[in-house]
């Protein structure tokens, strides 16, 4: 059987997130409670800004959720040497997962000498200190023609995975209007397709409900980007997903309130 046709564990699902916490306007107690809800629910890792990697990691110590750090975020337009200071200092800090923006206007451009050398940069940064990085492509900007071609500098310099976007890479309309699209089922199947196995792809933007997880789960994504951890997880209790089930999660709770009246 496929493994990603069988129906997974709730801590599997959860194994599965990145909490997000990287939306500009959030204040300290809002990644705080951030952690601790990442924390209750056993997520992969709490995705953050790089001024709080030090703060997360301090209240992730003694738990299996990861800390994260974006880097050149979100535009990933810094100077290469810049993402190499970011990225030291964050796993210095704590990190041990790197999400970084790859520069859209060098591959807009077709400047994949520049594309490559920053990528490589960075990774060999990651690798040094013992971290996996994470190259987010913001296919929201791209073509097909420019994801196949990020997919084999990743695959060539053996980045642990390819991620569809930040969540922030919004595209400006004719009419004036911003729109952002975020991971669509066809970009994660021509990612899939054009990386080799031992490369993950990861899903930001737009995963937003269990179905959602699930149906990103069935494209060969082994890591989404996600702010509504709470309810996927929640609702896969409810739907009676088999265990192991994150221990902080209240079961109590979750089936008082699928109890009819409650």
């Amino acid at each position: 059987m496929n493994p990603s046709s069988a129906q997974p564990s709730v801590l599997a699902l959860a194994k599965m997130i990145d909490h997000s916490l990287l939306h500009p306007t959030m204040t300290d107690a809002q990644l705080d409670a951030g952690c601790a809800l990442a924390a209750r629910y056993d997520v992969a890792t709490v995705c953050v800004k790089p001024y709080y990697v030090p703060r997360a990691a301090q209240l992730l110590k003694g738990t299996n959720v990861l800390v994260c750090s974006v880097i050149g975020f979100p535009h990933g337009n810094s100077h290469t040497a810049v993402k190499i200071l970011e990225t030291e200092l964050a796993i210095r800090e704590g990190a041990r997962e790197i999400d970084m923006v790859a520069n859209a206007g060098k591959v807009l451009g077709g400047n994949w000498a520049y594309v490559a050398a920053d990528i490589k940069a960075v990774n060999d940064a990651c690798i040094a200190h013992r971290a996996i990085l994470k190259v987010i492509f913001e296919n929201d900007y791209l073509q097909e023609s420019h994801i196949i071609q990020l997919c084999k500098i990743c695959s060539d310099i053996g980045v642990a995975f390819v991620k569809t976007s930040t969540g922030y890479g919004f595209v400006k309309q004719p009419n004036g209007d911003y729109n952002y699209k975020g991971a669509t089922d066809a970009h994660l199947k021509l990612m899939r397709a054009h990386c080799p196995d031992n490369i993950q792809i990861k899903a930001a933007g737009g995963v937003r409900t269990l179905d959602d997880l699930l149906k990103v789960r069935s494209f060969g994504v082994t890591r989404i980007g996600a702010t509504a951890t709470e309810a996927m997880l929640n609702d896969a209790v409810k739907r009676g997903f088999p265990g192991p089930i994150p221990a902080g999660l209240d079961l109590t709770r979750q089936a008082a309130a699928t109890t009819p009246g409650y």
